[in-house]
């Protein structure tokens, strides 16, 4: 290996063969008509494989691999087909709706520390078209889960709420180098819609915030008990119910009534 893994970035070079195949195999047909965007290229191995079917836009934090990846890339930089900007993409995001202004796929093996927060973006952002990315295999389990299953949080309800999401396959440690200490896993979302509407992020904090508790009485907490009430009738919930029981489409439903109350007390928490 050329270069070596720094721990701040979240480097694990992914260098099995038959999984780079896996992930390119499980890349939409429509990114060959609106190109690829990836984060984390790394030494390269997956933008190799990428190339040799679309144009790539890639999003490196690590300066150092430049020499490399420009050596490596020369031929598909010099005609266009290549491009790579060092920097942090959360920042390239922080501005703007969309990363870039055009339509595009996002496909990456995201760094563990900052996967999340590039998938939501990715989910909010009008020009990402859809997604398959490589994430530690307990958050893919969350992105993908459905009503019911004890992984379904408010981050399965924000990406069903864009989309269909699908946990497509894992992959072990020995498949990167260095070897990461757990699983990891693939998932794909296609989206399908555009706009969520605001405050459901808000209220999703609220109704995760303790996953045994009741939901009502976790919304309890930023909406009067009375309204709930009304809306969970409204909607023939039951006031015994966990936050995982219902279903993506409760949720929109309950922040449109609870909207129209105009009482909700508001607070701001990290989404999990």
């Amino acid at each position: 290996m050329t270069h070596k893994a720094k721990k701040q970035f979240g480097q694990n070079f992914l260098k099995d063969e038959h999984y780079l195949h896996q992930i390119i195999e499980s890349i939409p047909e429509e990114a060959r008509k609106v190109g690829v965007v990836e984060v984390g290229p790394g030494l390269g191995d997956l933008t190799n494989k990428l190339l040799g079917f679309w144009d790539v836009l890639a999003f490196e934090v690590d300066t150092d691999l430049r020499p490399h990846l420009e050596k490596r890339f020369q031929k598909e930089l010099s005609i266009g087909r290549f491009e790579i900007r060092f920097g942090d993409v959360m920042e390239e995001w922080r501005e703007k709706r969309s990363l870039i202004p055009r339509p595009y796929v996002l496909v990456s093996n995201l760094p563990y520390y900052v996967a999340t927060a590039i998938i939501l973006k990715a989910l909010k952002d009008p020009m990402c078209h859809s997604l398959v990315v490589m994430v530690q295999k307990e958050v893919a389990e969350k992105f993908c889960a459905r009503s019911g299953e004890s992984d379904f949080s408010a981050l399965s309800v924000i990406t069903e709420s864009y989309g269909e999401s699908e946990l497509l396959f894992e992959v072990p440690p020995q498949a990167f180098e260095p070897a990461p200490k757990v699983t990891s896993a693939v998932f794909r979302v296609v989206k399908h819609h555009g706009e969520v509407a605001e405050g459901l992020e808000e209220l999703l904090r609220l109704a995760f915030s303790a996953p045994r508790k009741k939901v009502l009485k976790n919304l309890a907490s930023g909406y009067e008990t009375s309204r709930l009430k009304e809306a969970f009738g409204a909607l023939n919930l039951k006031e015994e119910a966990r936050a995982h029981e219902l279903e993506t489409s409760h949720y929109h439903r309950l922040l449109k009534i609870l909207n129209k109350g105009g009482n909700h007390n508001g607070r701001e928490e990290q989404i999990k």
